[in-house]
């Protein structure tokens, strides 16, 4: 499941809300049931789904979609179901019903097929034919308006997960021998505590100063920067500085792609958070399933998706940095399957 707080579109009419979905998302959705909801009469948060498997009950995935979008604070919300008829049907019915359950209104319910929208809760010719309304996004006002607002829809999620995986070639040929020039250098401090630290602050600090001024970080910079993080109080120092910065979720982007297989857990982790302080929730997801399927036990990662999972909201934290931690492990109920 992803969510993802936006910047605020105005939609007038179904068409346009199926426009909006992907600028919402970051992606184009395909086999998805995705929630929108809205505050007096603006789109403020999306959450999204798989469709169930055929013969699966999607009874508890949707319950598990609405408490998401029940704990925004929004006041109503709008389902759409994205594929065939045979497979969203259903599950549009279940996460309408799951939302009814919270108190939340739900103001339609849609399926998106093949360029063209129906509605389950219209049943009037003239504005929902039986043989479904054809849509254009490219030529909505909202699309226009989501671009000229700098907002981006990859044609779906695995060119989404593709920004965050590793670059290979020379690149990685390139990465293999700084990260052993980085280790030999880290052995030299002889694991001391103090030393690795501030060798660690050191490093965070010119990363962030001269990413944010545009510059890109060389190979023995990535490097040392990935070995150090794996020291947890550098780590947590790196975290202190992140917030939702354009130049931090492009500094931890970055670092991720280009380090080695066993140093992703830290800037991925890192690029999530950063991804999830922007209200872009389906960057932080992809990051952290590529962190999490090398590292399963990662602490951080863990706990992060665990709030993407659960719906907190990126401004929960206001009062960063004191306050993540806390709220953090405090939502945290259950350890991951």
């Amino acid at each position: 499941m992803n969510s993802t707080e936006r910047p605020r579109l105005a939609v007038r009419s179904p068409g346009d809300l199926v426009a909006a979905v992907p600028y919402l998302l970051g992606f184009h959705p395909a086999d998805s049931v995705v929630v929108v909801a809205v505050r007096g009469r603006r789109v403020v948060f999306a959450a999204r789904g798989d469709l169930p498997e055929p013969g699966a009950d999607p009874r508890p995935a949707a319950r598990r979609l609405a408490e998401v979008v029940a704990r925004q604070g929004t006041d109503a919300a709008t389902v759409i179901g994205y594929g065939p008829a045979a497979r969203v049907t259903a599950a549009v019915d279940a996460v309408g019903e799951a939302l009814d359950r919270t108190g939340l209104l739900v103001l339609d319910a849609l399926r998106v097929t093949d360029g063209r929208w129906w509605s389950y809760l219209c049943a009037e010719p003239e504005c929902c034919p039986p043989e479904g309304t054809p849509y254009d996004p490219a030529a909505s006002e909202v699309s226009a308006a989501a671009v000229f607002a700098g907002q981006v829809a990859l044609p779906d999620r695995a060119a989404l997960a593709a920004q965050v995986s590793p670059l290979g070639g020379p690149v990685r040929v390139a990465m293999r021998r700084a990260t052993a020039r980085a280790q030999h250098r880290l052995a030299g401090l002889a694991g001391e505590a103090a030393p690795v630290r501030s060798a660690g602050v050191a490093a965070v600090r010119t990363a962030f100063r001269r990413h944010r001024r545009g510059e890109r970080l060389g190979d023995d910079e990535v490097a040392w920067l990935t070995v150090l993080l794996t020291h947890l109080p550098v780590r947590d120092h790196a975290w202190s500085r992140t917030d939702g910065r354009d130049a931090d979720i492009s500094l931890w982007t970055d670092v991720l792609r280009r380090a080695e297989p066993e140093l992703i857990a830290a800037p991925g982790s890192l690029l999530a958070f950063a991804a999830w302080r922007a209200g872009h929730g389906a960057v932080a997801a992809v990051a952290l399933e590529r962190v999490l399927a090398a590292h399963p036990g990662y602490s951080l990662a863990v706990l992060l998706d665990d709030a993407l999972r659960r719906g907190l909201s990126p401004a929960e934290l206001d009062g960063w940095p004191a306050t993540a931690g806390p709220v953090l492990r405090r939502r945290k109920r259950r350890p991951r399957r």
